[in-house]
């Protein structure tokens, strides 16, 4: 089967033919239909310090995915041959405290799909038949493939309960575009996404954000300021890991607002605990993957509906044998969500 691999430890993925995975006992076999590359795909390209240190090649990469059901193994049968279905791309033990007390998002013993096993962009995937969902009718092929990042958005805004408040959003790639739309569907009173790139900031107006700052170029701490009474927003969503963008954050974040970190920075990044975080109250929040299976049922309702499209985001398709294409337009910032399509 088609498959995109890292092969060694050095920089780079191959495009390459490899022997198609068997389903083991409690696993289902997906055909893998569609895949969206992610920053998480970048730095494993890259063979930066984090990949160095987290992934051990050979492996198929890619963790954003949909399919159809193409088999399984014996006691997974619980998905019918055909069904289209997206996947929860973290592997938890289902036997720790943590998993049995709904929290298996920070499992320790997790292992993820394209990091720590064999992921989905290839022709055909392996996945617990716990971590499979099932797609409605109503959900395209395209958005399920999103249903991770989408999920990541969903978890870093719906529990901060925003109806009513101000969000502002730092750093606008996908997820955080789909942050802005969940807000706003979510009844936040002011929206405002704070990206450098223009097409972004164009894409986060046309998802629902009130206001889209330039974080250099405009005034951002005075605009925010201005539509949130002087007080500065009730929540703050930092989208970018970038260092600006999180001592940014913390600024405009009230006296007493929520800190929601997603975001990861590439080093330690250094901030003024006392003056941003402790005099001014602030609750931080680390934003880590998605609620098992809550938040997976709240991006299905949520599309199911039909209130927040997904279709602004997704800027470019690629077939599997042109990624290089497709991770070119991913890393440098002309694109969105780049699709891999692999029908």
């Amino acid at each position: 089967m088609r498959a995109i691999l890292k092969p060694a430890p050095r920089k780079g993925l191959e495009f390459q033919d490899i022997e198609p995975p068997k389903p083991g006992p409690g696993e289902i076999l997906i055909r893998v239909l569609r895949g969206g590359i992610c920053g998480t795909d970048l730095h494993i390209y890259d063979w930066d310090k984090w990949a160095r240190g987290r992934i051990a090649p050979p492996v198929v990469i890619g963790h954003e995915f949909m399919g159809v059901v193409e088999g399984w193994g014996a006691g997974g049968g619980r998905y019918s041959a055909g069904q289209r279905v997206s996947a929860e791309g973290h592997i938890t033990c289902a036997a720790c405290e943590r998993c049995r007390t709904g929290e298996a998002h920070v499992c320790d013993s997790t292992r993820i799909l394209g990091i720590d096993t064999d992921g989905g962009f290839a022709d055909l995937v392996t996945v617990p038949a716990s971590n499979v969902v099932a797609l409605p009718d109503s959900v395209p092929d395209d958005y399920g493939a999103l249903l991770d990042p989408f999920g990541n958005a969903i978890h870093a805004v719906v529990p901060a309960q925003v109806a009513g408040r101000s969000v502002a959003v730092v750093g606008c790639g996908p997820i955080g575009l789909f942050a802005v739309a969940v807000a706003r569907l979510a009844g936040a009173s002011r929206v405002i996404a704070i990206e450098p790139v223009a097409h972004r900031r164009e894409m986060a107006a046309e998802l629902g954000a009130h206001l889209a700052l330039h974080p250099r170029a405009d005034d951002v701490q005075a605009e925010v300021h201005r539509l949130t009474r002087g007080h500065g927003a009730d929540v703050v969503c930092e989208m970018s890991g970038h260092p600006d963008g999180i001592r940014l954050s913390l600024d405009l974040c009230r006296s007493a607002g929520q800190l929601r970190l997603l975001g990861l920075p590439e080093n330690p990044v250094e901030i003024d605990v006392a003056r941003s975080v402790i005099f001014k109250g602030i609750n931080v929040q680390g934003v880590v993957g998605r609620q098992m299976y809550d938040t997976w049922d709240a991006a299905l309702r949520f599309l199911e509906g039909g209130k927040i499209d997904l279709g602004p985001v997704i800027t470019d398709r690629f077939p599997l044998e042109d990624f290089e294409y497709g991770f070119g337009k991913a890393r440098n910032g002309d694109a969105a969500k780049v699709l891999l399509a692999l029908d």
